[in-house]
């Protein structure tokens, strides 16, 4: 599979010891959610491949088959310009602390550079040694009441903020209208066609039919619709008078009879 952001753009997510098969294929899915593909795995546990870890990545194989393993987070980040290391927790480190939007704009300006992330172990994250070998800090901005974030889910937000800041954070849809506003006629005819209907079927008071009638124009104005609901409520209109018009026998004809 070609690879959308070509190598040397996009940041390396770097898995260190992780444990779970889960946590590793669902990180290869939310990383070719939103453009990366160059995953680094340092000494993973128990081995890998990992028995489960393509099922878990839902079709994104291609990050897995292009995985390098590192014995050790120097070796893994031996040939990067700069490195960014994600903890949950306070280390006392005297390094400049972002949250995951202000991280991946810094990393999207150094378009020239080889970047990586490090992302720690599932039950203990990074050891303060590690932490030291990053030039800066990414946390992120949860809930003091449960600050607790599963490894994929961390680098899903990362990535999407990288989309963000790369500039390719585009909607794959709009919901524009594809129908062109209503002309003056077409409404002008379902203004006449329903207040015929309802002059029809008694629901005007004589004393307050222009009012009434301007009102709910003043309702169908603010709906600013397209030619295509004109069309849709006159039609619906037409199914409502339609039965009477034909000498049907549906319950209102019937008491009226």
């Amino acid at each position: 599979m070609s690879l959308e952001i070509p190598s040397g753009i996009a940041p390396a997510i770097i898995l260190v010891e992780p444990q779970l098969a889960e946590n590793i294929g669902m990180t290869a899915r939310a990383m070719a959610n939103f453009g990366l593909s160059e995953l680094r795995l340092v000494n993973p546990k128990n081995g890998w491949p990992k028995k489960g870890v393509r099922e878990a990545a839902s079709g994104a194989t291609h990050v897995l088959d292009a995985a390098r393993i590192f014995a050790s987070v120097p070796e893994a980040i031996s040939d990067l310009n700069y490195v960014l290391a994600t903890t949950a927790r306070e280390r006392g480190q005297m390094k400049r602390v972002m949250g995951p939007d202000e991280a991946m704009t810094e990393v999207a300006s150094r378009a020239d550079q080889r970047v990586g992330i490090l992302f720690g172990r599932e039950r203990v994250g990074l050891t303060n040694d590690e932490v030291s070998l990053a030039d800066a800090i990414v946390t992120f901005p949860v809930s003091p009441d449960f600050p607790s974030l599963n490894l994929a889910q961390g680098v899903l937000l990362t990535a999407y903020e990288w989309r963000r800041a790369a500039g390719r954070a585009r909607l794959p849809f709009s919901g524009e209208m594809h129908s062109p506003p209503a002309t003056r006629a077409a409404l002008i005819s379902l203004f006449e066609s329903l207040e015929s209907a309802l002059d029809r079927a008694g629901y005007f008071p004589a004393d307050k039919r222009e009012i009434m009638a301007r009102n709910m124009r003043d309702i169908l104005h603010r709906m600013a619709m397209t030619e295509q609901d004109v069309r849709t409520l006159r039609g619906a209109l037409r199914a409502l008078i339609l039965p009477r018009s034909r000498g049907g026998t549906d319950d209102g004809a019937s008491r009226l009879g």
